[in-house]
């Protein structure tokens, strides 16, 4: 008798268990258990996608006046919920559509983890393509990787817009979270004596747009609520037209009382067992392999693909050998980068399903007889006036060095002395002294720049000789330097000075930065410097 009773008390344990897992209605919403040891369970509106409810370990996550959604919220959707078996793995599966998108929430049987996918057939029309969880600010906030640098909650005033604040005199904006899309692993919330990890991870973002240094907000602790971001589309620094008629993901909210979690540890390819329209399994693609050469040893090799369907990337090894990501199939574009300078570019590339296509890459870099050069052909402000700090906070902090107009002298300044931008109001122009030893002759001037703003270029000036100035740049309808942005198109202008111009003996040039656009302070026209090089 005793073992017959205590049989069944084992089997209700169970079977109370397993019953935890599953979904239920609540009247037009959906409640979702993830049946995990660390309890998760979260409610879906039925009528417009909004998550309006996190339960992680019994403790209210979500924020009470904003649901957790795409965009701002998509307003209204069709809702469905249904559970999936795969491979003797349960799942619910939660499908939001409207006229243009289709949006997948994803949870396995015992993890604490909501998979997301999101397919598009147009931009949507409620605003940026973003997935936001907006959380309560009291139970988690602190931000990971950076920190205090987005977080906005208790500013004393807004230094920009409606997105750079003051904070304990300190500038702060949710814009100085991001990373470079080739370094992204995870971002997170957290807090709490039992400290919870709120992490967005997102394995190789092959449908967004912007290629591998692309970069945009992560997080931000603005008071009312900690917002935690996955940007699939935005305006920011736009250089690449949106990719339509493609699935953004899989991405993953995850939940930790366990440190932080890396992408590492995830595995989506369970996707393919669960009719996620766009998605297509390993198996269904290919790679590229082979090696980029002519990149000095002190770049990183970057190796890039784009074609209008996706996106890809990888490191090449110290020795050039590289193998890409898995592909979707298709013809791409191939570009090679020292460090973010893009050095060549090859078409034609095919990727086929189920196989590895061979393609080489070499740098179009040629040889140059130098006379001098500023900073290095990276495609970023690497080592110039203020590199270090703008990333993370405004061009006003007090905490960067001041821009002024500078005189930069080739052999006795130093490299930090030289600006990384020049604000056609704040500090123009910049003027380069040096020495040459004798008359070179006819000679270049090549400026690299990374990012222009409001039209801003480089006019040039070499001791009385004056260039023709270049013409403007294409328009990025956005703001770059003040938010933490420095890539744009990447512009290069060569000057070619005449014969004669150039003396034995001392030489000035002055770059200016002209625009028939004008603006207050740092939202003046400006450009980014990647560098400058005199050569013949």
């Amino acid at each position: 008798m005793m073992i017959r009773l205590l049989l069944l008390s084992v089997f209700a344990f169970a079977s109370s268990v397993f019953a935890a897992f599953g979904f239920t209605q609540s009247g037009s919403n959906y409640v979702v258990d993830a049946g995990s040891d660390n309890s998760l369970v979260f409610t879906v509106n039925g009528g417009s996608c909004d998550i309006t409810s996190i339960k992680y370990r019994g403790t209210e996550l979500q924020d009470s006046s904003q649901g957790t959604h795409l965009s701002s919220g998509l307003g209204s959707a069709s809702v469905s919920a249904q559970t999936v078996s795969a491979n003797s793995v349960n799942y619910v599966k939660v499908t939001c559509t409207t006229s243009t998108l289709t949006h997948y929430m994803v949870v396995k049987q015992g993890e604490s983890n909501i998979y997301l996918a999101t397919y598009i057939n147009s931009e949507p029309s409620v605003g940026e393509l973003r997935f936001i969880a907006r959380l309560k600010s009291s139970v988690l906030p602190e931000e990971y990787p950076y920190g205090k640098v987005s977080t906005t909650a208790g500013s004393s005033s807004a230094v920009e817009g409606s997105d750079v604040y003051v904070v304990n005199g300190e500038t702060r904006s949710k814009f100085y979270s991001s990373t470079r899309f080739i370094d992204k692993d995870v971002q997170c919330v957290y807090g709490g004596s039992d400290v919870i990890h709120v992490c967005v991870l997102a394995p190789h973002p092959e449908s967004s747009s912007g290629g591998p240094f692309f970069r945009d907000i992560e997080s931000n602790n603005a008071g009312a609520a900690t917002n935690l971001y996955w940007y699939m589309n935005s305006g920011h620094v736009q250089t690449e037209s949106w990719r339509t008629n493609v699935l953004h993901g899989p991405y993953v909210l995850a939940f930790s009382r366990s440190g932080i979690p890396s992408i590492k540890d995830f595995d989506t390819s369970f996707f393919s067992g669960l009719s996620i329209n766009g998605y297509v399994a390993d198996s269904a693609r290919g790679r590229v392999s082979g090696t980029a050469s002519g990149v000095p040893s002190s770049f990183q090799i970057v190796v890039h693909w784009y074609n209008s369907a996706a996106q890809y990337w990888t490191i090449a090894s110290s020795n050039g050998a590289f193998t890409s990501p898995a592909m979707k199939p298709g013809t791409y574009t191939m570009v090679l980068y020292q460090g973010e300078y893009k050095v060549a570019t090859a078409t034609g590339v095919s990727v086929s399903a189920g196989q590895t296509t061979s393609r080489n890459i070499a740098s179009t870099e040629t040889s140059r007889n130098s006379l001098w050069k500023i900073g290095e052909f990276d495609g970023q402000p690497t080592g110039f006036l203020n590199a270090d700090k703008f990333l993370r906070m405004h061009p006003s902090d007090s905490r960067m060095s001041a821009w002024t107009p500078a005189t930069y002298t080739v052999g006795s300044s130093s490299i930090g002395q030289f600006p990384m931008a020049l604000f056609q109001t704040v500090n123009n122009p910049v003027t380069i002294k040096f020495n040459l030893g004798s008359a070179p002759g006819a000679a270049t001037l090549r400026i690299a720049t990374t990012l222009s703003f409001a039209g801003s270029r480089p006019s040039v000036k070499v001791n009385s000789w004056s260039a023709t100035a270049p013409g403007a740049p294409t328009k990025i309808d956005s703001r770059g330097v003040t938010r933490g942005a420095y890539r744009g198109y990447g512009e290069v202008y060569d000057t070619s000075i005449p014969s004669g111009t150039l003396v034995a003996g001392s030489n000035t040039i002055t770059i200016t930065s002209i625009s028939g656009s004008s603006g207050t302070t740092y939202l003046n026209p400006n450009f980014i410097f990647d560098a400058v090089e005199l050569f013949h």
